[in-house]
């Protein structure tokens, strides 16, 4: 019979019944304990999937039913930003090392390092900020839920975007791609008024208004600290 390696307990299960700890064999080869991760990061009993449509064929709907209670079949908004976010700021990388966005030179390096390195800590830093912008235009609700919303809008601006920033060179050659380039930005743009209209149920020139404002107002401030912290890392910088 094992035991816990915890409390010691006498287990009956997978979990510890005193102290709750999940019975996991470490000692196994590496790709056995990788997929075993993958696994459970990206629910392969269908949770992931379920979530993913959900979250992109019903904007805010996926908000909504997290703050209604409806949790157990869609993947926890935190897990899903971190898997998401890794992914999109590797694309991100990719995109400023190879000098999609601008020419790379010895001018520009320190923009490159702050958007291939920085920009992933600083975007969790801002996360909260954007919850508090949506709780300055909607006061009626509490500061988690906006939180909670805020966690799935960023997941699915990444997502977006990651599909959106490795066509902005070929987009200026290829009218094809101009098109998908202008669908993309302009489905984010209505992917935002919409789950605003669905989590805050609210008039349409009400979400029209107060998400143009967050948008706008949220830019500015990614903007001035992106800025700053490239002067940061400038030799002689602030």
């Amino acid at each position: 019979m094992n035991r816990c390696k915890n409390c010691d307990t006498r287990l009956e299960g997978i979990f510890c019944p005193q102290c709750g700890q999940k019975d996991v064999e470490l000692q196994r080869p590496l790709f056995e304990l990788l997929g075993e991760v993958l696994r459970e990061t990206f629910d392969i009993d269908g949770r992931a999937a379920r979530t993913i449509w959900t979250m992109f064929s019903k904007p805010g709907v996926l908000t909504a039913r997290f703050l209604a209670g409806h949790r157990k079949q869609y993947t926890p908004p935190v897990r899903l930003y971190l898997v998401v976010s890794v992914l999109f700021f590797l694309v991100v990388a990719w995109v400023v090392r190879r000098g999609i966005l601008f020419d790379v030179s010895a001018d520009s390096a320190d923009e490159v390092r702050v958007l291939a390195e920085d920009l992933p800590g600083l975007m969790f830093i801002f996360l909260p900020v954007f919850a508090l912008l949506l709780k300055a235009l909607f006061r009626q609700r509490f500061y988690f839920e906006h939180l909670i919303h805020a966690l799935h809008l960023h997941t699915a601006a990444y997502v977006v975007l990651a599909l959106f920033l490795p066509l902005e060179r070929v987009a200026s050659q290829q009218w094809l791609m101009q098109i998908a380039h202008v669908a993309l930005f302009t489905y984010l743009g209505g992917y935002l008024a919409v789950s605003f209209r669905r989590v805050y149920r609210t008039t349409w020139l009400a979400t029209t208004i107060k998400a143009t404002a967050v948008f706008f107002g949220y830019a500015m401030i990614l903007s001035i600290s992106l800025q700053f912290a490239s002067n940061l890392t400038m030799p002689g910088g602030i």
